[in-house]
């Protein structure tokens, strides 16, 4: 399942992992799904970037694209994670978009099912995935396919200053600030 094309249920549609030459598309990907949040200004990926941290010698994520036709209409961008209490690895799924014109075909729940079957098969326990407070639409959607919020604990997050200024008392040292 995880090194070529996957067919799904949906006449068409297949899902493929992305290639080293596609990483211009998976950055307009990135990009698109970043202005219909409203948080374009946000995105600091670039090409070089995710050519290193995607395909390079540590890879720190994988992407699939969802492909109607043929041509890609849509990304996952995942990796893996590990549950202590399970032993266990898992996926977590750090981005899902299907080009607005594209929705409601079911793409978006083939990618989620595809993402469930490789979870699987790499012996994982757990699939996860974070979902912004206000897409209420999406949140509704993840409850009718099984997934539960967990609401027993926070995600927090160390970015920019804040990560710099921890990992300083580390070192016993101030951090050259970007």
């Amino acid at each position: 399942m995880s090194k070529e094309e996957a067919k799904t249920g949906i006449p068409d549609f297949t899902i493929r992992p992305a290639g080293l030459d596609e990483i211009p598309l998976i950055l307009r990907f990135i990009v698109e799904l970043a202005e219909c949040e409203g948080v374009a200004n946000e995105v600091e990926a670039t090409e070089e970037l995710l050519r290193e941290n995607i395909f390079g010698q540590r890879p720190s994520a994988e992407v699939v694209f969802g492909c109607f036709h043929g041509s890609p209409v849509g990304f996952a961008l995942f990796f893996p994670n590990f549950s202590t209490f399970q032993g266990k690895p898992g996926i977590y799924l750090e981005d899902l978009y299907v080009r607005p014109e594209m929705r409601g075909k079911g793409f978006g729940t083939a990618m989620l099912a595809y993402l469930a079957g490789l979870t699987l098969e790499r012996s994982g326990g757990r699939f996860e995935w974070g979902v912004f407070t206000w897409n209420t639409p999406a949140r509704e959607y993840y409850l009718s396919i099984g997934a539960r919020p967990q609401e027993r604990y926070l995600l927090n997050r160390l970015e920019g200053p804040a990560l710099q200024s921890l990992a300083a008392r580390f070192h016993g040292k101030e951090i050259k600030r970007i």
